[in-house]
Protein backbone atom coordinates (compact mmCIF):
# COMPACT_ATOMS: atom_id res chain seq x y z
CA UNK A 1 0.00 0.00 0.00
CA UNK A 2 2.90 2.66 0.00
CA UNK A 3 3.45 4.60 -2.96
CA UNK A 4 5.41 3.33 -5.96
CA UNK A 5 8.86 5.29 -5.36
CA UNK A 6 11.08 6.01 -8.72
CA UNK A 7 14.65 4.63 -8.88
CA UNK A 8 17.50 7.38 -10.40
CA UNK A 9 19.93 5.28 -11.85
CA UNK A 10 23.47 6.45 -11.29
CA UNK A 11 25.65 5.55 -14.57
CA UNK A 12 29.08 4.70 -13.82
CA UNK A 13 31.55 7.23 -14.04
CA UNK A 14 29.03 9.79 -14.89
CA UNK A 15 28.01 13.22 -13.12
CA UNK A 16 26.34 12.98 -9.73
CA UNK A 17 22.16 13.01 -10.21
CA UNK A 18 21.03 15.67 -8.28
CA UNK A 19 19.27 14.70 -5.30
CA UNK A 20 14.96 13.89 -6.31
CA UNK A 21 12.70 16.06 -4.35
CA UNK A 22 10.02 13.98 -1.95
CA UNK A 23 6.53 13.80 -3.68
CA UNK A 24 5.42 12.93 0.19
CA UNK A 25 6.53 12.31 2.84
CA UNK A 26 3.87 9.50 4.79
CA UNK A 27 6.84 7.21 4.82
CA UNK A 28 9.49 8.25 7.95
CA UNK A 29 12.91 8.79 7.47
CA UNK A 30 15.33 5.66 7.81
CA UNK A 31 17.61 5.30 10.87
CA UNK A 32 20.68 3.34 10.61
CA UNK A 33 20.56 1.55 13.83
CA UNK A 34 18.38 0.26 16.54
CA UNK A 35 20.78 0.40 19.64
CA UNK A 36 19.99 -2.31 22.53
CA UNK A 37 21.82 -2.85 25.83
CA UNK A 38 20.81 -6.28 27.06
CA UNK A 39 21.96 -8.29 30.01
CA UNK A 40 23.27 -11.91 29.39
CA UNK A 41 20.12 -13.55 30.20
CA UNK A 42 18.90 -11.41 27.01
CA UNK A 43 16.05 -8.44 29.30
CA UNK A 44 16.54 -4.81 27.78
CA UNK A 45 18.05 -2.47 29.84
CA UNK A 46 17.63 0.54 27.72
CA UNK A 47 17.46 0.79 23.68
CA UNK A 48 18.13 3.95 21.31
CA UNK A 49 18.14 5.03 17.98
CA UNK A 50 21.19 5.72 15.73
CA UNK A 51 20.40 8.25 12.76
CA UNK A 52 23.43 8.48 10.12
CA UNK A 53 25.89 5.79 11.97
CA UNK A 54 26.84 3.33 14.97
CA UNK A 55 30.05 5.19 15.99
CA UNK A 56 32.23 4.79 19.07
CA UNK A 57 31.36 8.66 20.13
CA UNK A 58 27.39 7.54 20.12
CA UNK A 59 27.85 4.32 21.88
CA UNK A 60 29.63 6.13 24.78
CA UNK A 61 27.32 8.94 24.77
CA UNK A 62 24.18 6.26 25.04
CA UNK A 63 26.21 4.52 27.40
CA UNK A 64 26.51 7.72 29.62
CA UNK A 65 23.29 9.37 29.02
CA UNK A 66 22.79 10.91 32.20
CA UNK A 67 19.59 9.07 34.90
CA UNK A 68 18.83 6.93 31.55
CA UNK A 69 20.95 4.21 31.10
CA UNK A 70 23.25 3.85 34.69
CA UNK A 71 22.19 6.47 36.57
CA UNK A 72 25.07 6.22 39.26
CA UNK A 73 28.61 4.54 38.73
CA UNK A 74 27.73 1.79 40.87
CA UNK A 75 25.08 0.19 39.26
CA UNK A 76 27.72 -0.15 36.07
CA UNK A 77 28.37 -3.53 35.37
CA UNK A 78 31.85 -4.68 35.59
CA UNK A 79 32.09 -5.65 31.71
CA UNK A 80 30.29 -3.73 28.69
CA UNK A 81 30.11 -6.32 26.01
CA UNK A 82 30.29 -4.27 22.62
CA UNK A 83 31.00 -5.79 18.80
CA UNK A 84 33.16 -3.03 18.32
CA UNK A 85 34.57 -2.73 22.18
CA UNK A 86 38.11 -2.49 21.34
CA UNK A 87 37.22 1.07 19.20
CA UNK A 88 34.93 2.35 21.88
CA UNK A 89 38.04 2.14 24.29
CA UNK A 90 40.28 3.87 22.03
CA UNK A 91 38.09 6.41 21.91
CA UNK A 92 36.81 6.81 25.61
CA UNK A 93 41.17 6.72 26.19
CA UNK A 94 41.52 10.02 23.45
CA UNK A 95 37.97 11.75 24.86
CA UNK A 96 39.10 11.18 28.81
CA UNK A 97 36.09 9.41 29.59
CA UNK A 98 37.50 6.07 30.18
CA UNK A 99 39.13 7.90 33.24
CA UNK A 100 35.65 7.41 34.56
CA UNK A 101 34.63 4.02 33.23
CA UNK A 102 38.22 2.02 34.03
CA UNK A 103 36.92 2.70 37.89
CA UNK A 104 33.82 0.54 37.00
CA UNK A 105 33.65 -1.45 33.42
CA UNK A 106 35.55 -3.08 31.16
CA UNK A 107 35.33 -2.61 27.14
CA UNK A 108 35.27 -6.39 26.07
CA UNK A 109 34.14 -7.72 22.52
CA UNK A 110 31.37 -10.10 21.72
CA UNK A 111 32.75 -13.74 20.62
CA UNK A 112 30.92 -13.65 17.60
CA UNK A 113 32.85 -10.48 16.29
CA UNK A 114 35.85 -11.21 17.92
CA UNK A 115 36.87 -14.34 15.74
CA UNK A 116 37.10 -11.82 13.02
CA UNK A 117 38.74 -8.80 14.12
CA UNK A 118 42.42 -8.90 13.80
CA UNK A 119 45.12 -11.14 15.04
CA UNK A 120 47.68 -8.45 15.34
CA UNK A 121 45.71 -5.84 17.02
CA UNK A 122 47.42 -6.07 20.56
CA UNK A 123 45.42 -4.14 22.38
CA UNK A 124 42.13 -5.73 21.61
CA UNK A 125 43.71 -9.48 22.19
CA UNK A 126 44.84 -8.04 25.63
CA UNK A 127 41.92 -5.79 26.86
CA UNK A 128 38.64 -6.70 24.68
CA UNK A 129 39.03 -10.38 25.15
CA UNK A 130 35.95 -11.81 25.85
CA UNK A 131 37.38 -15.38 26.85
CA UNK A 132 41.01 -14.45 28.21
CA UNK A 133 42.88 -17.99 29.82
CA UNK A 134 45.78 -15.80 31.25
CA UNK A 135 43.29 -15.42 34.67
CA UNK A 136 43.09 -11.21 33.97
CA UNK A 137 39.27 -11.75 33.72
CA UNK A 138 38.37 -15.14 35.69
CA UNK A 139 34.75 -13.58 35.91
CA UNK A 140 34.39 -14.51 31.94
CA UNK A 141 35.53 -17.96 31.92
CA UNK A 142 34.41 -20.99 33.83
CA UNK A 143 36.02 -24.43 34.22
CA UNK A 144 33.17 -27.22 33.54
CA UNK A 145 33.71 -31.12 33.85
CA UNK A 146 31.89 -33.47 31.02
CA UNK A 147 29.96 -36.62 31.86
CA UNK A 148 33.69 -37.87 31.85
CA UNK A 149 34.85 -35.77 34.38
CA UNK A 150 37.23 -34.27 31.69
CA UNK A 151 38.08 -30.53 32.42
CA UNK A 152 36.94 -27.82 29.71
CA UNK A 153 36.87 -24.19 30.04
CA UNK A 154 33.33 -22.51 28.82
CA UNK A 155 31.92 -18.72 29.28
CA UNK A 156 30.43 -17.65 32.20
CA UNK A 157 28.10 -15.41 30.69
CA UNK A 158 25.91 -15.07 26.67
CA UNK A 159 28.18 -12.61 25.22
CA UNK A 160 26.05 -12.48 22.57
CA UNK A 161 22.61 -11.71 24.12
CA UNK A 162 21.95 -8.33 21.58
CA UNK A 163 22.79 -10.36 18.24
CA UNK A 164 20.53 -13.14 19.42
CA UNK A 165 17.67 -10.39 20.00
CA UNK A 166 18.54 -8.14 16.80
CA UNK A 167 17.70 -11.07 14.55
CA UNK A 168 14.33 -10.96 17.09
CA UNK A 169 13.69 -7.68 16.49
CA UNK A 170 14.82 -8.11 12.59
CA UNK A 171 11.59 -10.46 12.36
CA UNK A 172 9.31 -7.38 12.73
CA UNK A 173 11.31 -5.53 10.00
CA UNK A 174 8.70 -5.49 7.04
CA UNK A 175 6.25 -3.83 9.65
CA UNK A 176 8.58 -1.64 11.60
CA UNK A 177 9.75 -0.11 8.24
CA UNK A 178 5.83 0.57 7.50
CA UNK A 179 5.33 3.08 10.60
CA UNK A 180 5.28 6.42 11.31
CA UNK A 181 8.12 8.10 13.83
CA UNK A 182 5.69 7.67 16.50
CA UNK A 183 4.15 4.33 15.81
CA UNK A 184 7.92 3.02 15.06
CA UNK A 185 9.13 4.44 18.59
CA UNK A 186 6.01 3.16 20.21
CA UNK A 187 5.87 -0.43 18.82
CA UNK A 188 9.27 -1.39 19.37
CA UNK A 189 9.27 0.03 22.91
CA UNK A 190 6.34 -2.51 23.88
CA UNK A 191 8.00 -5.41 21.94
CA UNK A 192 11.13 -5.31 24.04
CA UNK A 193 9.38 -4.39 26.91
CA UNK A 194 7.51 -7.88 26.20
CA UNK A 195 9.93 -9.63 25.08
CA UNK A 196 12.06 -8.76 28.78
CA UNK A 197 8.78 -9.97 30.83
CA UNK A 198 9.13 -13.23 28.89
CA UNK A 199 13.03 -13.66 29.64
CA UNK A 200 12.13 -12.53 33.43
CA UNK A 201 9.20 -14.99 33.67
CA UNK A 202 11.78 -18.15 32.01
CA UNK A 203 14.42 -16.72 34.45
CA UNK A 204 11.83 -17.21 37.77
CA UNK A 205 10.56 -20.62 36.74
CA UNK A 206 14.12 -21.87 36.22
CA UNK A 207 14.86 -20.33 39.79
CA UNK A 208 12.09 -22.14 41.34
CA UNK A 209 12.79 -25.08 39.70
CA UNK A 210 16.31 -25.31 40.78
CA UNK A 211 14.80 -24.48 44.19
CA UNK A 212 12.29 -27.64 44.46
CA UNK A 213 15.37 -29.68 43.21
CA UNK A 214 17.69 -28.54 45.50
CA UNK A 215 15.02 -29.17 48.91
CA UNK A 216 14.21 -32.83 47.52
Amino acid sequence: WLPQRTQQLQPHDEDEIPERKKDNYFVPPCFYCVETLCAPCGAVHAWTLFDKSESSTQILEFLDAPGIVYPTPDVRPDYICIDKGCKVRCTAIVNGSWNVWKETSRFIVDSYHYINHCTNDYLCRKWCNPAPLNGSAPNLVVVEHDVNENAHYKWAFNTQACEQLNAWVGGFKTILKRMTVYNFRWFLHAMLYIHTQQVMNKQRLRDNKEGDQDEE
